[in-house]
């Protein structure tokens, strides 16, 4: 980092930076650390307790329980919504060494695959949330007015929101991301906004940047961000859909060749082969996708609580079809598995993973289907033969733990760390007495 670059941070008034990585679970951690700090976290890093951070499994003693977040220079950026302070991302180190089960690690790792083909993946990463508050042991909507039976695009709720919407559009813009649209969702107090597509790694820090935002500026309002995949039974959840697409320099390798254009797939013979893979390996992918038990609340098998819902259930594939897993578009595909809880880093890896695999194997994705799959029986897809995906976070657990080509991506390490708390939370959410097992059971026998 250049002395130029020190003086034009403190000229802009920056004193502190805010050493951020993401854990396990997806969520942004990190430490307050002042600028002129700014050459040792450079150089080694901020440091952390390892055993401290979700999904290590690091000691408690020796040189291996001390956890250095080391900041990517490009990636420096004055936080707008926190005057004085800056934001750098940081890589996990432990030991010297670059660490294997730091999400952001794990993702370097897949992307240098392809860079090493000459290759790089792009994705546009779409988060949908909530603005909730809290009313004794009730979550609710923010906006009590917010209560249409179908409020998707709603004009009359939107515009009641506008100080928190248009203060995030301002941040992330300030911060150098380009917003696209903002709107309503399905759901009462749900909102999405959308910017740019840009290379993986980059997507993935900036829906880390969003969240930092949205977090803080929500509280600013009086409100609570929430990125639960589905927090009320009976509306539609929040997904984290994935525009994908793959390109050597500035051309997109997923454009339509002669092969393609004569297909059912606005894609190239490449583009059909990675999402074979996609399919192939969707099983173990919906764990990284939907990694928690409500997650699976939104991938419902049938007619879901909340009436439509644009959540995939069933391991299918379509043009411009968004009731199947995978939607594909002119030089693009949308996987639309991944909900507002996914680790975008982690999800990320894995899809590179087994899109490569299905490039290296030359699979084929079958058939494009055209027919609305919310509206067949589930005797009707069988019957067709189209896969469900897992319908539980146990059922999601064993299909990564079956799947050696995407646990090798994540890592030994954090393969284990990931498949033991996932299964210590389904086991806990099996044990929980619910208020709904209570009312149905205390006096009825």
């Amino acid at each position: 980092m250049s002395a130029e670059t020190l003086q034009s941070l403190q000229a802009g008034g920056v004193h502190t930076l805010l050493v951020q990585f993401t854990d396990l679970h997806g969520v942004a951690k990190g430490k307050l650390v002042p600028l002129a700090q700014l050459g040792e976290v450079l150089a080694a890093g901020a440091g952390f307790a390892g055993p401290s951070i979700w999904g290590t499994g690091l000691p408690r003693t020796g040189p291996r329980s001390e956890y250095y977040a080391r900041g990517d220079a490009t990636t420096l950026q004055p936080l707008p919504w926190m005057p004085g302070v800056a934001r750098i991302v940081g890589d996990g180190f432990v030991d010297g060494r670059a660490f294997d089960a730091c999400p952001r690690q794990v993702l370097r790792r897949a992307v240098a695959r392809l860079a090493a083909r000459g290759w790089t993946l792009k994705t546009g990463i779409e988060p949908e949330f909530f603005l909730l508050k809290q009313s004794g042991h009730r979550w609710l909507p923010a906006d009590d007015a917010d209560r249409l039976h179908k409020p998707s695009y709603d004009l009359k709720s939107l515009p009641r929101q506008m100080p928190f919407l248009q203060a995030l559009r301002g941040a992330l813009e300030a911060a150098g991301l380009t917003v696209l649209q903002i709107d309503h969702e399905d759901a009462q107090g749900q909102y999405e906004l959308n910017f740019a597509f840009d290379e993986a790694l980059a997507s993935c820090d900036h829906v880390m940047l969003f969240k930092l935002a949205a977090h803080h500026l929500a509280e600013q309002q009086g409100a609570v961000f929430s990125m639960m995949p589905k927090p009320f039974a009976d509306q539609p959840g929040s997904g984290l859909h994935f525009h994908v697409s793959l390109w050597q320099g500035e051309r997109c390798l997923f454009e339509p060749d002669a092969e393609g254009a004569a297909s059912d797939l606005p894609l190239s013979t490449l583009g059909r082969q990675f999402m074979a893979g996609v399919l192939a390996h969707s099983g173990a992918l919906t764990v990284l996708a939907a990694p928690t038990v409500n997650s699976y609340k939104r991938l419902v098998v049938g007619e879901s609580l909340s009436g439509t819902s644009w959540a995939p259930a069933y391991v299918a594939h379509g043009r411009n079809n968004r009731t199947a897993m995978l939607r594909s578009l002119p030089g693009r595909f949308e996987w639309r598995v991944p909900d507002a809880s996914a680790n975008p880093y982690l999800a990320t890896a894995a899809l590179i993973a087994a899109g490569l695999d299905g490039i290296e194997r030359g699979l084929d994705p079958g058939p494009a289907t055209a027919d609305d799959l919310f509206e067949l029986s589930l005797p009707q897809i069988r019957g067709r033969g189209i896969p469900l995906l897992p319908q539980s976070l146990d059922q999601a657990c064993d299909a990564l733990e079956a799947d050696e080509t995407v646990c090798a991506a994540l890592g030994d390490t954090l393969s284990k760390q990931f498949l033991r708390l996932k299964r210590d939370e389904a086991l806990a959410y099996a044990r929980h007495v619910s208020a709904w097992e209570l009312e149905r059971y205390a006096a009825a026998f």
